[in-house]
């Protein structure tokens, strides 16, 4: 779904990645889906970027460790074509690895960045 956002290339994106993390605490395998926003300061310049994270966190198993990381970017009004960006992304063979374990935990949060 698109938003009114500020008329930039870089205003509104979408951001997928995964591999193993210990950001707060033991390393943990995250497979994260991202929105993110710009936000314009009141002379309509940039000010910061708002990312809204849905993270489910895995066990750092054997398979998903193997997948190494993995990110990539998607910006709305860059000219690319967002069914192409999801095609890429649901053909990856990590989802084989993915797909045989089950998230211990699941995290929904805002950040400003």
């Amino acid at each position: 779904m698109r938003f009114s956002t500020a008329d930039s290339p870089d205003a509104d994106g979408l951001l997928f990645q995964y591999g193993v993390y210990s950001f707060d605490g033991p390393e943990a395998f995250s497979l994260d889906l991202t929105r993110q926003f710009e936000v314009l300061g009141e002379d309509g310049d940039h000010d910061h970027f708002v990312q809204v994270h849905c993270e489910l966190i895995y066990e750092p198993v054997p398979a998903l460790v193997a997948l190494g990381d993995f990110t990539s970017w998607f910006f709305h009004d860059s000219g690319e074509d967002l069914g192409q960006w999801l095609e890429a992304l649901t053909t990856r063979d990590a989802w084989a690895a993915i797909r045989e374990q089950r998230p211990v935990k699941l995290e929904v949060y805002q950040a400003a960045v």
